[in-house]
């Protein structure tokens, strides 16, 4: 919604630019409304549906001609066939859609459905937000508004301009004004359209300027028609198609005082009702602040949560032992010899098969071959492991004495008691 940008008076100005004294404005409820952009396009889509003209083909299309089915076994298909004969034309396939000639699959008709309803809360709730879409200066400049130099938006001027009645004047107003360069963008924008519509009396295509919402129209829009771009509205009639074109909300306006004034009165408040619309108060928002970093940062609302855990939990990685050594490690240790040995076995096989196979051709291998390379290195080893064996002195082997043999025990006879 635009409370947040929502001021509580609007200044008015005159033809020349000049703020008129003592005639600032109260700010209107409804630029306070919620800003509903979805609502403002779905809108705006069924309402610029009920202005389009109904088309279809003649009914007779492709069904103009005495066509009728050879039938079966003359090996040609059963579609519809032109009779007759002498012409290119007679045994041609006819009516079907897929036919020289023929008619469209499924032909239109003029009874399609072509109008949408719109329920009327919708229609003033769309025009409600397109309206206070258009007091924010951010959402006008994103629709590709050139309003830089302006002095205010939104932008009221006297009522003074409703009697302009020469379009040198108007164009006068706008340059003083600080809106020409948006016309200006129109004029630059002014192109032929891509496509079919070339020729259909929609040959060019432009950009949209200004809007000139007005309430009494004492010349005004004989003045302004001339300008491209640049639409004019009565307040009491707003339409969403010139609010909002394209379904897009924050159209550049420009409003007169007496217009501005009635916005009160054609919207209403919240809580007091539309005098001129029946039963129609403005929507309710559903956030009175919707700067949401400041609310996550208030006080009253960080009492009442709870403390943020910034403990990072990170749950252990699940390692296949069978493809990962490291795994392996920790629950073989000795997985990493087996695997070194495992290495050297097929390095000394392949080197012994490299030697069998030279020898078995009659190849001298060469002194740089890693196979000859890790024989020489074997053979070295071998005589090192000789050279210390021989080296090492033994000790004498010393004869151990047999212990002596253990004398046996006597037996102590017991002498038999006496009678």
């Amino acid at each position: 919604m635009s409370l947040s940008v929502a001021r509580p008076l609007v200044s008015v100005y005159s033809e020349k630019s000049e703020v008129v004294p003592g005639a600032s404005i109260a700010l209107p409820f409804v630029f306070k409304a919620p800003i509903r952009p979805d609502l403002v396009n779905d809108v705006h889509v069924s309402m610029s549906k009920n202005s389009r003209q109904p088309y279809c083909v003649s009914k007779e299309a492709g069904h103009q001609t005495s066509a009728e089915s050879w039938g079966t076994g003359r090996a040609v298909a059963r579609i519809p066939r032109v009779r007759g004969g002498g012409t290119h034309r007679s045994g041609q396939g006819a009516f079907g859609n897929m036919c020289r000639g023929g008619r469209m699959f499924a032909p239109t008709k003029p009874w399609r459905r072509w109008h949408r309803r719109v329920n009327l809360r919708l229609r003033r709730a769309a025009a409600a937000a397109a309206v206070a879409a258009a007091g924010v200066p951010a959402l006008v400049q994103a629709r590709g508004h050139i309003i830089e130099k302006i002095p205010e938006l939104p932008l009221v001027v006297s009522d003074k301009v409703q009697e302009i009645n020469k379009t040198k004047q108007a164009v006068i107003f706008l340059r003083r004004i600080k809106a020409w360069s948006d016309v200006l963008k129109v004029y630059k924008s002014q192109r032929l359209r891509a496509g079919k519509g070339k020729m259909r009396n929609r040959r060019r295509v432009q950009r949209k300027g200004p809007l000139i919402i007005y309430y009494k129209d004492q010349g005004l829009t004989r003045a302004f028609r001339n300008i491209p771009g640049v639409d004019l509205l009565k307040v009491d009639k707003l339409n969403l198609l010139k609010l909002a074109p394209g379904g897009h909300v924050g159209r550049f306006i420009i409003w007169t005082q007496s217009a501005f004034e009635r916005l009160d009165a054609l919207f209403g408040s919240w809580k007091t009702p539309s005098k001129e619309k029946k039963n129609f108060n403005l929507p309710q928002p559903k956030m009175a602040n919707t700067d949401l970093t400041r609310l996550l940062k208030s006080e009253e609302i960080r009492k009442v949560l709870r403390a943020p855990n910034k403990r990072v939990i990170r749950s252990p990685r699940k390692l296949n032992p069978l493809t990962n050594s490291k795994a392996m490690l920790r629950l073989n240790p000795f997985s990493a010899v087996l695997r070194r040995k495992a290495v050297l076995d097929q390095q000394r096989k392949n080197n012994q098969r490299a030697l069998a196979l030279a020898e078995k051709r009659g190849i001298k291998l060469s002194s740089k071959d890693p196979a000859v390379k890790a024989e020489k290195l074997r053979e070295r080893r071998l005589k090192l492991l000789k050279l210390a064996a021989a080296k090492k002195t033994k000790k004498p082997a010393t004869k151990k004495t047999p212990p002596p043999p253990k004398k046996k025990a006597k037996k102590e006879v017991k002498a038999a008691p006496k009678k």
